[in-house]
C-alpha cells in the first residue's frame, strides 16, 4: 500500500535514477507496461492488454529494472507484488503517463479542459446510487470528455487517488486523508430499516439505545460508512452485539426482510429498497456521514479533470436524500 511516509532508501534511489543520465534508455512503452503490470498484479494479464507474450513483458520489466539498477517487483509462483521502490515509481510515473496520453489524444482540447479522459473512483454504494446520473450530467455538459468510473472498495478509492491511478475520488467521509484535499458535498443520516410488524415499527423515531441487544445488519468496511456506524454505537453506549456485515444494501434489506435483524444504513441506500414489507424510521440523535470529493494535495488536476471535479461538485451538492416518509 502506498503511504505518505518519509522517503526510504529505495525511493530515494528511484528519485536519483529518474534524474540521472541512466534514464535515457528507458522508453515510454517500458513505463506503460510497468504501470500495467503493477495495476493488474499480473504479467499474464498485462501481456494480454498489450497483445504480447508473457515472456516479452517479463523481459521488458527486467530491462527496466536493469536500467534503474533496482528491483521493482517481488515475484513468486503465485503472485506479483510491488517492492517499495516499485510503489514509489508507480506513484511518480502514472500521472505523467496519463498526461502524455491525454496530450497526444487531443493536443488542442488539453488546454481548455474540453476533451480527454478523466478517471474517477468511488465505492460500490456510491457507484450504484449516485454516479450514473452524475456521469450522464457530465456527459451532457462536456460531451468530449470521457469520465471513466473505477468501482472500488473505500480503502482502494483512496489508494487509487494516492497512486495516480485515478484523478480523484468520491468517498464517504474517509478518516485517513491528511494527504488529501477534500470537498464535502452533502451529509447523509443513518436510519433503521425493519419489518412492518416489528414492535419498534410503532415508533415514529427510534433512539440508538433502542437497538441494544437486537441483531443488527449493516454495510461492511468496504462501503465507507462502517466507521461512523461503530462510532454511533460507541458514543450512545450501545453494545455491538451480533452484527451482520454485508457489501451491498440490497443484501442488507433482504436479511431484514427474512427476520435476521434490523438494518442500520445511510438514508442514501433507501433508493435500493424495494420490499413493501419493510418500513424505515429515523435514528435519533442524528448521526450523519459526509459524501465528499477527494484528491491529492500538492498536485494540480489536469484542466479536464478540474472541469469534471467542478461539475460533480455541483451535481452532488444539489443532491438531497429522499424524505424517510417516502420510503414507507
Amino acid at each position: 500500500m502506498l503511504t505518505s511516509a518519509p522517503m526510504s532508501r529505495d525511493t530515494a534511489q528511484v528519485e536519483s535514477r529518474l534524474s540521472a543520465s541512466e534514464i535515457a534508455n528507458i522508453s515510454l512503452r517500458q513505463l506503460k507496461i510497468f504501470v500495467t503490470v503493477a495495476r493488474k498484479a499480473s504479467f499474464t494479464r498485462a501481456a494480454d492488454e498489450f497483445g504480447l507474450t508473457q515472456s516479452a513483458v517479463s523481459r521488458c520489466i527486467r530491462e527496466l529494472e536493469d536500467e534503474l539498477h533496482l528491483r521493482l517487483f517481488d515475484r513468486t509462483t503465485r503472485q506479483v507484488a510491488l517492492t517499495q521502490a516499485g510503489h514509489y515509481l508507480v506513484a511518480r510515473v502514472s500521472p505523467l503517463l496519463e498526461e502524455i496520453e491525454s496530450t497526444l489524444r487531443d493536443s488542442h482540447g488539453a488546454q481548455d479542459g474540453q476533451r480527454g479522459v478523466v478517471h474517477v473512483s468511488s465505492s460500490p454504494m456510491l457507484s450504484s446510487i449516485l454516479m450514473p446520473s452524475c456521469i450522464a450530467g457530465c456527459r451532457n455538459t462536456y460531451p468530449n470528455i470521457s469520465l471513466v468510473l473505477k468501482d472500488k472498495a473505500q480503502s482502494q478509492v483512496l489508494e487509487s487517488v494516492r497512486s495516480g491511478e485515478t484523478d480523484f475520488g468520491v468517498a464517504i467521509e474517509p478518516l485517513d486523508v491528511d494527504d488529501m484535499l477534500t470537498e464535502p458535498l452533502f451529509f447523509d443520516p443513518f436510519c433503521v430499516v425493519l419489518p412492518a410488524n416489528h414492535p419498534l415499527a410503532a415508533n415514529s423515531v427510534i433512539e440508538w439505545q433502542d437497538l441494544t441487544g437486537l441483531p443488527l445488519v449493516t454495510l461492511d468496511d468496504d462501503s465507507g460508512s462502517r466507521p461512523k456506524f461503530d462510532y454511533a454505537l460507541a458514543v450512545h453506549g450501545v453494545p455491538r452485539g451480533a452484527v451482520q456485515e454485508l457489501a451491498h444494501a440490497s443484501a442488507v434489506f433482504r436479511m431484514v426482510e427474512v427476520g435476521l435483524g434490523l438494518g442500520v444504513v445511510p438514508t442514501l441506500t433507501l433508493s435500493l429498497l424495494e420490499s413493501h414489507r419493510l418500513v424505515v424510521r429515523p435514528l435519533r440523535p442524528e448521526i450523519r456521514v459526509a459524501i465528499m470529493l477527494v484528491r491529492r494535495k500538492g498536485r494540480s488536476l489536469r484542466p479536464n479533470a478540474t472541469a469534471i471535479w467542478a461539475q460533480l461538485a455541483h451535481l452532488l451538492a444539489s443532491f438531497e436524500t429522499s424524505p424517510l416518509a417516502a420510503a414507507n
